[in-house]
């Protein structure tokens, strides 16, 4: 008789259990709805807090803290150097890559990451998420054009303060040989890959008008440490021409194609049919 009581007891406690975590699961997903509504009023503050209960609530919620995260990162201003603004980003980051450790191809949490610390200008480590990025969504031109916008950023830095350890200005040509084989040394491996990546991008979506406008960049900077090449600094001075040409053209074919109020007059076929 014992025995059996016991074992009644035991699966008392079990359902009582079992009906306690239905229940907390239940307050974390209301918590998650009421968070992505406040999320959607831009109440951040409000969402964060609601975010954050339901992932204490049921830490399994991926979801959760995937909004967590990204609430977080709506609070961050770039270029704000406040404690508090830092904060959120940090804050941003860290959910971020528990997201990652439970799911490692997150695509928006690796960009996200990306994001946060490119705006923060730390460019090795965004260049490695963008890079992580292009590794789980090869088809996304996004991420090729902003490993080579990091690319392009860290080159025209190292060109322009050599320049002006020479007082040159930002157009004059170099003329050391010493410095240009210095820049040469540093840049090209940058505006090769940048190259690359942003003809990639180009590849995988045609009117990318932004990746245009920073190969035009990126052949100014080769031109730039073609000191002793007079022929290859004209090639590529010219294609850099051209591309400022396909960028003002694409431009101007999407606001062809815009009616008022931003409206797309020419919509893509499907090419599924």
């Amino acid at each position: 008789m014992n025995r059996i009581v016991r074992v009644l007891a035991g699966l008392f406690l079990a359902l009582v259990v079992l009906a306690s975590a239905g229940c907390t699961k239940l307050q974390a997903r209301d918590h998650l709805n009421k968070g992505v509504q406040s999320y959607k009023n831009a109440r951040y503050e409000e969402a964060i807090e609601h975010f954050k209960t339901a992932v204490s609530l049921d830490p399994s919620l991926l979801n959760a803290r995937i909004y967590l995260a990204t609430a977080y990162a709506q609070q961050y201003v770039p270029g704000a150097e406040t404690e508090e603004n830092k904060r959120y980003a940090s804050q941003a980051i860290e959910e971020y890559k528990k997201v990652l450790a439970v799911d490692p191809a997150n695509v928006n949490s690796v960009k996200g990451i990306a994001y946060l610390y490119l705006q923060q200008k730390d460019f090795d480590d965004a260049k490695q998420y963008y890079n992580k990025a292009v590794q789980i969504d090869p088809n996304d031109p996004e991420s090729y054009y902003s490993v080579a916008f990091i690319d392009w950023t860290t080159a025209y830095k190292f060109r322009q303060d050599e320049r002006n350890k020479l007082g040159m200005k930002a157009t004059d040509m170099l003329k050391d040989k010493k410095v240009c084989e210095l820049v040469k040394t540093h840049n090209a491996p940058e505006v090769e890959e940048g190259i690359t990546l942003l003809t990639k991008a180009l590849q995988l979506r045609q009117d990318y008008d932004d990746a245009m406008a920073y190969l035009n960049l990126m052949y100014r900077e080769r031109a730039d440490y073609e000191c002793d090449a007079p022929d290859a600094r004209n090639a590529d001075l010219k294609t850099a021409d051209n591309w400022v040409d396909k960028n003002l053209a694409t431009k101007k074919e999407k606001a062809n194609k815009q009616g008022p109020g931003g409206i797309v007059l020419d919509q893509p076929k499907d090419q599924s049919k």
